[in-house]
């Protein structure tokens, strides 16, 4: 059935990409809006989130779709597999993005330009594991954009505290994309493709270990300028808690524990956002 063959390329029935690019935007909006943020706002990016990460998820699939055939894990995609046409995917991804567009041109022109970074970013982030070994770089870019973009819709201007909390999105993916690339490290090397997980090869835990260390000092920061209270402390505290859990997983680098480590970390996004809404809600 084509309906579900569409919802499996955006990975609707995977939500974990949505959820890990949610919260760094969350985190965002309720520090931007010092508060609960207007629910038009609100709405407006939780929509955009699931728009650009399914348009995210479809052009990663149409650019490795011949990649994607000869990895294991990846090889029954439906562009891999022959159950979607690439014409069909890049029709779907060019509605997902003009959706996505529409609900931007609801915000300020700040906002709006904003917009054409992250678009061209998620757009090119497919493309960059042929040429650099740093495609999840390129990724954390891609998905801690949100940040800038949530101060800018509500502030109409993007103040320093922004780019510090976009630091931590931004690293905090290097790291959870790293223990995802751990898993596809021996097929993406036999394929040719380029990642993090390659790049640090033995070293891979000392560096994810390094980032995991980088988001808290990051977030630590971003409470002390902010103003946040204990509630901020203590979710980040378990985020700290988490971090060690993952390390835990990814100790013996097996790809089934390396993949649990990766899905862990919405836990992690999930208690810091905890942290940030229970102090204004108390506050």
């Amino acid at each position: 059935m084509p309906l579900r063959e569409y919802a499996r390329l955006m990975r609707l029935d995977r939500p974990i990409g949505f959820l890990l690019l949610l919260w760094p935007t969350l985190w965002a909006l309720w520090i931007a809006a010092d508060g609960l943020p207007p629910p038009e706002v609100l709405v407006i990016f939780v929509l955009g989130v699931l728009l650009m990460r399914s348009a995210g998820c479809v052009i990663n699939d149409y650019a490795d779709r011949d990649l994607d055939a000869r990895v294991s894990r990846t090889r029954m995609r439906p562009l891999a597999a022959g159950r979607v046409s690439s014409r069909e995917a890049l029709g779907l991804f060019l509605l997902l993005v003009l959706a996505a567009f529409a609900l931007v041109l609801l915000l300020n022109r700040l906002t709006v330009i904003l917009s054409v970074v992250g678009a061209a970013l998620a757009v090119t982030y497919p493309f960059a594991k042929r040429f650099t070994h740093l495609p999840q770089l390129h990724l954390g870019l891609a998905f801690g954009w949100a940040v800038p973009m949530a101060f800018a819709a509500q502030q109409n201007t993007v103040p320093p505290i922004a780019w510090l909390l976009m630091i931590a999105a931004v690293v905090w993916a290097v790291a959870y994309d790293t223990m995802y690339a751990m898993v596809d490290r021996e097929d993406d090397l036999l394929a040719g493709a380029k990642s993090t997980a390659i790049l640090f090869g033995d070293l891979d835990r000392t560096f994810i270990g390094t980032f995991q260390v980088l988001v808290l000092a990051s977030l630590l920061l971003v409470g002390w300028h902010t103003g946040l209270g204990w509630p901020h402390y203590v979710g980040i505290g378990a985020a700290a808690c988490l971090s060690l859990y993952q390390q835990h997983l990814i100790r013996e680098r097996k790809p089934s524990e390396c993949f649990r480590a990766f899905l862990n970390n919405n836990w992690l996004g999930a208690c810091v956002f905890a942290g940030i809404a229970t102090d204004y809600w108390i506050g």
